[in-house]
């Protein structure tokens, strides 16, 4: 059994963390969890682990909080994640996910953190590119999201090379499965689950033919894992290789609902890739990671914690 470590989560309350919270908790880990519970709640937050309120562009905050904890490992997952709103306010974006992240570093830089793990992006990172995307292409993001994920691995760099600090940025596919804010952007498939749960009639964006790479949680999770032990420093795709129509998500959530609807079409989102999916094979050559949870049985798990918790 691995030692145990003092882990610091930003974002554990929110869907992605909390999971990997509770996958430190259970390997005997000393967890804090920051969060401002803007899009977070604290029902996601394990109980054994510590809890602070905190935005990360509270700079006197943050580095209280870094200096107080000491943690050896600082999970990354707060973030500014609505890409059409990075597009309205790209000030704001940049605000969160660089200056914010930047605050972390700046505290984390003067300790003995062994490293940091940050949750980037797969899709919109690369550009519109043919698929699947692998590391070695390059980055070419169409939205200030995009830009301000990939300034922040840059910025980790930095970090290493000046302070020794080692990191892993895991570039995510879209992530799905229990605890998805229905209300947050790229988690169709939490706001389809939502919809049809409540017996109201979704609209899908366009002809509903535009594919998208679906990673369940719970995969997520092991990366994050095995990161911690691994190490590569670097940035790598965590993702299935497999992509999947907006309208097959509909039917699959539809059918597992045991509802019936009939699919109904709205008008395309402008900008929207029209592909995106993440080849693996350097996360199952570094990491010995690569998914196990098929598209089909994620989504069953996922409309089980649905039909649980949204009556």
């Amino acid at each position: 059994m691995n030692k145990s470590k003092k882990i610091l989560v930003t974002g554990g309350a929110g869907f992605i963390a909390s999971h990997i919270v509770d996958a430190h908790i259970n390997n005997g880990d000393e967890v804090l969890v920051v969060d401002n519970l803007s899009s977070g709640n604290t029902k996601n937050i394990n109980k054994k682990a510590e809890f602070i309120k905190l935005d990360i562009n509270d700079k006197a905050g943050v580095l209280k909080a870094i200096q107080d904890f000491k943690p050896q490992i600082i999970n990354h997952h707060a973030a500014h994640i609505l890409v059409g709103n990075s597009v309205n306010n790209p000030q704001f974006d940049a605000t969160v996910n660089i200056l914010g992240f930047l605050n972390i570093m700046e505290a984390a830089k003067n300790l003995k953190v062994e490293k940091v793990i940050m949750a980037s992006t797969g899709g919109a990172i690369y550009g519109d590119k043919q698929t699947p995307f692998d590391e070695s292409m390059r980055e070419q993001p169409l939205s200030p999201y995009g830009i301000s994920k990939k300034s922040a691995e840059l910025y980790l760099h930095y970090y290493y090379t000046q302070y020794g600090i080692s990191y892993t940025v895991l570039r995510y596919a879209n992530v799905y499965g229990p605890r998805q804010n229905a209300h947050g952007e790229s988690g169709v498939i939490a706001v389809f689950s939502d919809l049809i749960n409540k017996d109201i009639q979704p609209t899908i964006n366009g002809d509903g033919l535009h594919t998208r790479d679906y990673v369940f949680v719970a995969d997520v999770v092991k990366a994050n894992m095995l990161a911690v032990e691994s190490n590569y420093c670097g940035e790598l795709n965590i993702g299935t290789n497999t992509e999947v129509t907006t309208n097959y998500v509909f039917q699959k959530i539809v059918k597992e609902f045991g509802k019936q609807m009939k699919e109904l079409h709205g008008s395309d989102r402008p900008g929207e890739q029209v592909t995106s999916s993440l080849s693996y094979k350097k996360a199952t050559k570094v990491l010995g990671w690569e998914p196990e949870v098929n598209f089909n049985d994620g989504i069953k798990q996922t409309i089980t914690w649905y039909s649980r918790n949204n009556k």
